[in-house]
């Protein structure tokens, strides 16, 4: 019913598709009634109180088609943090309404310190350009740490496709390497190459 109900079915067609796949009776009422509870529940951990300080918050988005009247590419913002526990928690789910714009990500990490968090040892993200500062507009002491992923796709991005297969093999020893001297001796390996 629910992943109907997402699907942009009215509870009128919910209940006759119901009726057509097992012949149940389900009133337009009832659907609404629970659709309506799982709207107000989600809702209710939307907005719920979030920790003061998390070890790390973990901020990304995808881009995916809803339906809204028309299909339309949005972007959906995930926020996980770590907390200081090492347990993770899912901080929010929040659908953009066009790009992942400045305003937009500001809106994000706002109603996250809003919830309560205060700090957070590490944002890591995907370093788009201005995530920096708007991170800095509300937590102004924090570091943004790009995400190892992320870094990694930027790597691509300066060498020819033909390279890739070889980029592969010669980057892991500097992203999987114990301790920072052996990554500089790989960087240095990938350098010479």
């Amino acid at each position: 019913m629910l992943s109907l109900y997402a699907n942009g079915l009215t509870t009128g067609e919910i209940s006759a598709h119901f009726a057509r796949l097992n012949g149940a009776s389900v009133s337009k009422e009832t659907i609404s009634r629970i659709t309506d509870k799982v709207i107000e529940k989600m809702n209710e951990w939307s907005a719920r109180p979030l920790d003061e300080v998390y070890a790390a918050i973990f901020i990304d988005a995808i881009a995916v088609k809803i339906r809204d009247s028309q299909v339309a590419k949005r972007s959906i913002y995930a926020a996980i943090g770590v907390s200081l526990a090492g347990e993770k928690d899912v901080l929010g789910l929040w659908a953009g309404t066009g790009g992942e714009g400045t305003k937009y990500r500001m809106s994000v990490l706002t109603d996250i310190k809003s919830r309560g968090v205060r700090d957070t040892f590490f944002l890591v993200c995907d370093g788009l350009k201005g995530l920096p500062d708007v991170v800095a507009n509300v937590w102004p002491l924090k570091m943004v740490h790009t995400c190892i992923i992320h870094l990694i796709r930027s790597t691509f991005r300066l060498a020819s496709k033909k390279d890739w297969d070889a980029l592969k093999r010669d980057v892991k020893p500097i992203y999987t390497a114990p301790n920072t001297n052996a990554a500089r001796a790989a960087l240095e390996d990938l350098d010479e190459k």
